[in-house]
C-alpha cells in the first residue's frame, strides 16, 4: 500500500494527505484552488476570502471551480464570543454546502451544530485540537477526524510535540492530521510513517506565486529562520508565531496587566475576545497587503511557523510534492 493512501485521502477523495490549511489573511481562491488541484486539498478562510480578498463568499467558491473540480473545505470558527458573527458562519455553511463544499474544520469551539449542519449531506468534519480533553468534545459532538496542533504550528501552536500528541490521541479511533513540525519532504514523510494519516501545513504555502500576500511577506519568510520565530499574545491574547521584526521587539510579546485580567473574568473575557479579533483582523490584513521598506516604526505582524522556515530556502511551489 501506497504512503499516500491514507483514511485521510479515502475519506475525502484526494491523492496527497496533505491539507493547506486556513489562514487569515493569506488564504485567497487562488491559492486554495492550485492545491487541490494538485491533489492535496485547501481551505477556504471565509473572513480572509471576504474582508482580505474581496470575493462575496459565494463568488470566491465558484473562482476556485473555474480553476478545478477537486474537492476544496472550509474553516468554521465556531467560538461563541460574538452571537453576530456565529449566525453569519451559520450562513456561510449554508453557501459552502450549496456551491458543493463537503469538507470542514472547526475549531475554537463546540463542533456539534456544523456536524448537524453538514452530515445530513454527506459533510465530513475535523476539529482542531491541542490535547486529548478537547479531542473528546470533538468526538462527543460528532466529528470525523482531529487536526493535533501540536508546539512548532503557526498561528496559536499548542503545547505538545507531534509524537506527544500522536500517544495521547492515538486510541481515539478516528483520523489524526499532523498540524506543525512539517517543513519539508523528510518531515511530511515521517509524519505519515509515525502513524499519522495527513499533514496540514501553512506557511510554507504562503511563499509561492498562488499566494496573494504581498511580495515582502513572502520574502520576510524565505530571509527567516526557525530563531527568528517568536511567540506574541499582542494580537489575539493567546501566543501567535510570528516573525521577529524591530516592532515586535520594541512592544514586547506579553499582553497588558489589563488584558490578562480581563482574559480571566468569566464575563469580560468574550468582550476582550471580540476586541482582540476585531484588531488583530486589522492588523494582519495590513501586514499581509501592505508593501514597502519595512522600518522599525512599522506595525506589522508576520504570522510564521518555525519549522516552516527552518527548511525554506526558495519559494516552494504550491504543488505538493511527496
Amino acid at each position: 500500500m501506497s504512503l499516500l493512501d491514507t483514511p485521510l485521502t479515502r475519506q475525502l477523495g484526494i491523492d496527497v494527505p496533505l491539507i493547506c490549511g486556513a489562514m487569515y489573511p493569506c488564504s485567497n481562491p487562488e491559492l486554495v484552488a492550485a492545491v487541490s488541484a494538485a491533489g492535496g486539498i485547501g481551505v477556504v478562510q471565509p473572513l480572509s476570502m471576504i474582508y482580505v480578498y474581496g470575493h462575496d463568499l459565494r463568488e470566491g467558491l465558484r473562482l476556485i471551480r473555474h480553476t478545478t473540480d477537486k474537492p476544496i473545505g472550509m474553516n468554521v470558527l465556531i467560538e461563541r464570543s460574538s452571537k453576530m458573527y456565529l449566525d453569519r458562519m451559520k450562513a456561510w455553511v449554508d453557501v459552502a454546502l450549496d456551491e458543493g463544499v463537503r469538507f470542514f474544520v472547526t475549531s475554537l469551539g463546540n463542533p456539534r451544530w456544523v456536524v448537524e449542519r453538514v452530515a445530513p449531506m454527506g459533510g465530513i468534519v475535523y476539529h482542531d485540537v491541542t490535547e486529548r480533553k478537547w479531542a473528546e468534545k470533538g468526538l462527543a459532538g460528532g466529528v470525523h477526524g482531529l487536526i493535533a496542533v501540536n508546539d512548532r504550528a503557526g498561528g496559536h501552536a499548542g503545547p505538545k510535540s507531534a509524537a506527544q500528541l500522536l500517544d495521547e490521541l492515538g486510541d481515539l479511533g478516528v483520523p489524526l492530521v499532523c498540524a506543525g513540525g512539517v517543513g519539508d519532504e523528510a518531515a511530511f514523510v515521517a509524519a505519515l510513517e509515525a502513524g499519522y494519516a495527513g499533514v496540514q501545513m501553512g506557511t510554507r504555502f504562503i511563499a509561492t506565486d498562488e499566494c496573494g500576500a504581498h511580495a515582502d511577506y513572502k520574502h520576510a519568510i524565505v530571509a527567516a529562520t526557525e530563531s527568528d520565530i517568536v511567540l506574541t499574545e499582542r494580537v489575539t491574547g493567546v501566543p501567535l508565531s510570528v516573525i521577529r521584526t524591530p516592532y515586535v521587539e520594541r512592544i514586547g510579546t506579553k499582553a497588558g496587566p489589563i488584558a490578562r485580567w480581563l482574559l480571566r473574568g468569566r464575563r469580560t473575557k468574550h468582550w476582550m475576545r471580540t476586541i482582540y479579533a476585531l484588531r488583530s483582523a486589522w492588523q494582519l490584513k495590513r501586514a499581509s497587503l501592505a508593501g514597502g521598506a519595512r522600518e522599525a516604526t512599522s506595525k506589522d505582524y508576520w504570522q510564521a511557523a518555525a519549522a516552516a522556515l527552518s527548511a525554506s530556502g526558495t519559494a516552494p511551489s504550491a504543488r505538493p510534492r511527496a
